[in-house]
């Protein structure tokens, strides 16, 4: 699709009420009675604590397609992009309405409802659903496994998040958006429902290059038959692996949930319109694969004593729930020569002494909201 055309829908019907990083099913439930008529909404069971867990449908078409988004509670741009994709289906639109009369999508928004609420990766059970398939031994594990049997979906979508720490491979560049058409056994084959997915990615790589260049990756297709991705796909069906990263100062992931919604709805316009056969797979391979050379912040040129010799101070945000808010709390990461390395916002100490707000030398994993350089206080948090 045209991207000024693309832009103009994700700003029409973008969900105005999701918003930042903190998303539960009690901001999902208001929105979920308001649909329309075109959807269906259902419960398809519950969580430990014994919380719902909702699926949507829409669409009538013989293409069946599987999303489910917050399999991990605390990564949530992709739901708020699932939202503005709701809004976007209800529009009077060719395009869109081809979506709808072509496809059929059941998506399940928060899969992981427990760990939406706390704010954590694992679910209630402090289990990695992620690491489930095989097990099966969670509720909400189970679930999308039923879901996936009875469904039979002839495209998968893992809907993720992921941290600032990664570049689109080893570049200066932030991996804002990374995909992976996921191994299905341990010889990491090419089969032809992969190249289906490598093609699809291809499209949305092709789409995004032109809105942040370099700043796409993928990931290492390790095989690991317990993680969901890997499990579908060896049951030759393609499956995509989305993760929301990070752009420059979007820590409440607001730009990179437009991009997100930008390849969603374009690999939805293009399964719409196309009988995919994969003989279009190899620009998969023309995106490169992520690397962790990030850090939130780094101090360069610093000593931690008046007598030692010059390094580096590495600090990432660690990622809090207070008051129902995320919040960025400073962690002292590294304390080295971080040359490697790249960061979301440089500090150069000028070969002065950085110390804590009280004048303490730095150690790793502290927590400091400023530092000290020379006697400027200089504050990390997040305005």
């Amino acid at each position: 699709m045209n991207l000024e055309l693309l832009s103009n829908f994700f700003e029409a019907n973008k969900e105005r009420q999701l918003y930042h990083r903190y998303i539960t099913n009690a901001h999902l439930i208001p929105l979920l009675e308001t649909l329309g008529s075109h959807f269906t909404v259902e419960s398809v069971g519950h969580s430990v604590l014994d919380e719902p867990i909702y699926a949507v449908k829409i669409g009538d078409g013989k293409k069946k397609i599987l999303m489910w988004s917050q399999m991990h509670g605390n990564e949530s741009t992709t739901t708020k992009a699932l939202f503005d994709i709701f809004n976007t289906l209800l529009v009077k639109d060719q395009i869109i309405t081809s979506i709808r009369s072509s496809c059929s999508l059941y998506i399940i928004p928060i899969l992981n409802p427990d760990g939406a609420k706390a704010y954590t990766r694992v679910n209630a059970n402090s289990v990695d659903l992620n690491r489930d398939a095989q097990l099966l031994s969670q509720p909400e594990s189970i679930i999308l496994k039923s879901v996936f049997d009875s469904f039979e979906p002839h495209f998968c979508y893992n809907l993720h998040g992921q941290r600032t720490i990664f570049s689109a491979g080893s570049s200066n560049q932030p991996a804002t958006v990374s995909f992976l058409a996921p191994a299905q056994d341990e010889a990491c084959t090419i089969t032809p429902n992969r190249k289906v997915a490598m093609e699809i990615i291809g499209v949305m790589n092709a789409l995004l290059q032109n809105e942040i260049p370099g700043q796409v990756g993928v990931y290492d297709d390790a095989f690991n038959l317990n993680c969901v991705g890997d499990s579908f796909q060896s049951k030759n069906v393609p499956t995509m692996l989305f993760e929301a990263g990070h752009y420059a100062n979007d820590y409440g992931r607001e730009i990179t949930r437009k991009y997100i919604y930008m390849a969603l709805l374009e690999s939805l316009i293009y399964i719409s319109k196309n009988n995919i056969t994969g003989t279009k797979f190899k620009s998969y391979f023309n995106i490169p694969e992520n690397k962790k050379l990030f850090l939130d912040i780094i101090i360069r040129n610093a000593k931690l004593r008046e007598n030692d010799a010059a390094l580096d101070i590495g600090i990432m945000y660690q990622e809090r729930l207070i008051e129902n808010e995320i919040q960025f709390i400073p962690v002292i990461h590294k304390l080295e020569d971080l040359s490697g390395y790249f960061a979301h916002k440089e500090l150069d100490a000028n070969g002065n002494m950085v110390l804590s707000e009280n004048k303490t030398p730095l150690k790793v994993n502290d927590e400091n909201v400023f530092v000290m350089i020379k006697n400027d206080k200089i504050a990390l948090m997040l305005k």
